[in-house]
């Protein structure tokens, strides 16, 4: 994938895209949550409500809830869970004195954990290819370079976004990247020389959330020029 494609990648998921389609996305599942919960609420009030009527409605208890969302990949303790459904991070509601969970609920947190990654899930997965501290993902978060969004008291990063970001790791070097590449071949250039190439376009290069990318072709032409001038000589 060329770089244009893979830039165009990771920036078609900028926050405020992110933002305005998870404003959406609540918005439908709010109204859902409020859909299943009166009725079921109406049928409590009425005494006509009977437990195959929660699970009619769509209506789990702590213990069906967290097995459906462990079966659905995602990993979390019923502990974890239990405490942020008291934390109120995930929905629930009390029915007749019952706390149950709207499956809704469920089917949005396993459909968030399909399509993005946890802040340190992002990192882990990154960190397999990128050689980066923990600190500077999370600069890169804060400076927007690296495109996350935020869900109630989490923040999230699309997986498009790490693939995006691995597939330019793995066809591109950053300036410092390519300044040790050509110092571990023998050629000593200072970085702000490099760089002085860079900004007269003698070397082709892209820019990207701040940084200027080197396709690593393009260097490693650099580097054959480099050592066939100095066997002239």
């Amino acid at each position: 994938m060329k770089i244009d494609e893979i830039i165009s990648k990771v920036e078609a998921h900028n926050e405020k895209v992110l933002k305005k389609g998870r404003k959406v996305e609540e918005g439908k599942l709010y109204s859902k949550i409020g859909e299943v919960v009166n009725a079921a609420q109406a049928l409590h009030d009425s005494e006509q409500l009977e437990r195959k009527d929660l699970k009619r409605l769509g209506l789990l208890s702590l213990d069906e809830a967290h097995g459906e969302l462990t079966k659905r990949g995602v990993p979390i303790s019923f502990r974890a869970f239990g405490g942020r459904v008291e934390r109120k991070t995930i929905h629930s509601a009390k029915i007749g004195g019952k706390r149950v969970i709207p499956k809704v609920v469920i089917d949005d947190l396993a459909t968030l954990h399909s399509k993005y990654y946890g802040v340190r899930g992002a990192y882990d997965e990154l960190k397999k290819h990128v050689d980066i501290t923990y600190r500077a993902f999370i600069g890169r978060i804060e400076k927007r370079s690296v495109p996350s969004v935020k869900i109630g008291t989490q923040r999230w990063i699309p997986k498009a976004v790490i693939e995006g970001l691995v597939q330019l790791q793995k066809g591109y070097y950053d300036v410092s990247e390519a300044v040790d590449v050509l110092h571990g071949k023998g050629i000593s250039i200072k970085r702000n020389a490099f760089e002085r190439r860079l900004d007269r376009g003698r070397i082709s290069h892209k820019k990207f959330g701040g940084r200027r990318m080197i396709a690593k072709d393009v260097l490693n032409g650099l580097v054959s020029q480099e050592l066939e001038r100095r066997n002239r000589v």
